[in-house]
């Protein structure tokens, strides 16, 4: 389970982020590429844009629990489905 305070600075704000257990497996990319990103210096993943529909929620839920390290956290926060 991805842990708020390890959250990567690189994340944008909001709901979604990867904490710095990511081990950069590309998977969160493939699966969400609209909300994922590398960071090449860091080689790791983190949270470009937060989804803006209700399709890049999903492909960014199913990014979080196809994760093979659980790196991948979501707040919950509903104002920023709004």
């Amino acid at each position: 389970m991805a842990e708020k305070s390890l959250r990567l600075p690189r994340n944008v704000a909001g709901r979604f982020y990867v904490d710095e257990t990511c081990i950069d497996c590309d998977l969160c990319r493939q699966i969400a590429p609209d909300v994922f990103a590398q960071d090449d210096e860091e080689g790791k993943s983190y949270v470009m844009r937060q989804p803006l529909t209700p399709e890049e929620r999903e492909a960014a839920h199913e990014a979080m629990e196809s994760c093979p390290t659980e790196s991948i956290g979501d707040d919950g926060d509903e104002k920023e489905d709004e």
